[in-house]
């Protein structure tokens, strides 16, 4: 067996694991929300857990399987999502506070990420949607600070990491930007509760819902921007040398 032929096969191989992966996080997504809409607190509880390490795997095989790694920070950002889900499921206050540091940890390996892939290049759009995303989160923080209690210091401050992880989705491309928009929005439902508002129906079935299509997006769209950005150097090393010419033969 040819070296090519070895490679096909690991390459396919590991198709078949992302795809694989991918159906059962998709599983484990439709099974963890048909469980909060049916109240059945255990299948929740032993679903939740297992949702974003799917995920990660999905995405880490899914980058092998194009002959490459996934950057460095997702596997970690959404490792960290992961502990934080299961700390909020303890349901006491230190835990409530460890899981919000765990995800604040996440939101920040998300910033380093897109910002290191060039979210921030474009600067004037950078800064319009900045400006846009800190008018949400000034009015958010306004309605809420009076009913957060002892929350509001934590609250405030974690918001501002997720607003951070809103703005550097949304320079590269619109995958990651819903995904950053839609993880604001499902905090958002989880901020209402914390102030004791008046809830939405199905209220946490929107937390999640939102939640994981957020994190989707995310990994996906960011693994679509290092494949866009793979070919367009690939192109470069082709026809950016000599404009696509050969060079001129030279007399002997």
């Amino acid at each position: 067996m040819s070296i090519r032929t070895t490679t096909r096969a690991v390459l396919g191989g590991r198709l078949r694991s992302a795809t694989g992966l991918l159906g059962g996080f998709a599983a484990a997504s439709a099974t963890h929300l048909g469980a909060i809409l049916s109240g059945a607190s255990v299948l929740q509880n032993a679903t939740k857990p297992a949702l974003m390490p799917l995920l990660a795997a999905h995405s880490v095989t899914t980058a092998a399987a194009a002959g490459r790694r996934a950057p460095k920070e997702l596997a970690p950002a959404l490792l960290l999502s992961a502990g934080g889900d299961v700390l909020l499921q303890l349901k006491n206050d230190t835990a409530f506070l460890a899981g919000m540091g765990s995800f604040a940890a996440a939101h920040v390996c998300y910033v380093t990420m897109f910002v290191r892939r060039g979210a921030l290049t474009d600067r004037r759009r950078a800064l319009v949607v900045a400006a846009a995303y800190a008018t949400a989160w000034a009015g958010m923080i306004g309605q809420l600070w009076p009913d957060l209690g002892d929350l509001q210091i934590p609250v405030a401050g974690y918001s501002l990491l997720l607003a951070s992880t809103a703005v550097t989705s949304a320079g590269l491309g619109w995958r990651t930007g819903l995904g950053g928009a839609l993880f604001l929005l499902s905090d958002t439902l989880i901020a209402t509760q914390l102030a004791k508002w008046r809830e939405l129906p199905g209220h946490q079935f929107w937390i999640m819902a939102t939640y994981v299509l957020a994190q989707y997006l995310l990994a996906g769209g960011i693994l679509r921007h290092e494949h866009e950005r793979d070919h367009e150097r690939e192109h470069e090393r082709e026809h950016g040398q000599w404009g696509g010419r050969a060079p001129a033969p030279q007399a002997g």
